[in-house]
């Protein structure tokens, strides 16, 4: 299992990652992660989730990137205090990888801002890298 954590402008992006032996196939070069986000407004105004940007890198140091609105087809709004968690998952051709980004910001003001998601790692239980 991996973690990372992250804040910015008084919003938090706590991660934590699994490999899922279930849904993976190695003998078929396909190996899949399980990562769960929590995203905090530890900070003292509002703030929307409009978009994200992942960076995922494979052990060969190929680089596919992801933009999109949303997650898991939410624009959470996140008052002072409150929170939003999320299930999602990432396959790769490599028993290990990283993944990083940022999801894209609004404040109730119009103001906006990226929102860093830290780097964590995507590998298997018996992978050293």
């Amino acid at each position: 299992m991996s973690t990372s954590e992250a804040t910015t402008n008084g919003i938090r992006v706590h991660v934590t990652a699994r490999y899922s032996s279930e849904h993976s196939s190695p003998r078929e070069k396909h190996w899949f992660y399980v990562y769960t986000v929590e995203i905090s407004n530890v900070g003292d105004e509002t703030a929307q989730l409009l978009s994200r940007h992942w960076i995922i890198t494979d052990a060969t140091g190929h680089v596919e990137e992801v933009k999109g609105p949303g997650v898991v087809g939410a624009q959470p709004v996140l008052a002072p205090g409150e929170s939003f968690q999320y299930t999602s998952a990432c396959p790769l051709p490599t028993p290990f990888g990283t993944m990083r980004g940022t999801y894209h910001m609004v404040r109730e003001d119009g103001g906006s801002f990226e929102a860093e998601v830290a780097p964590f790692r995507l590998s298997t239980p018996y992978a050293v890298n």
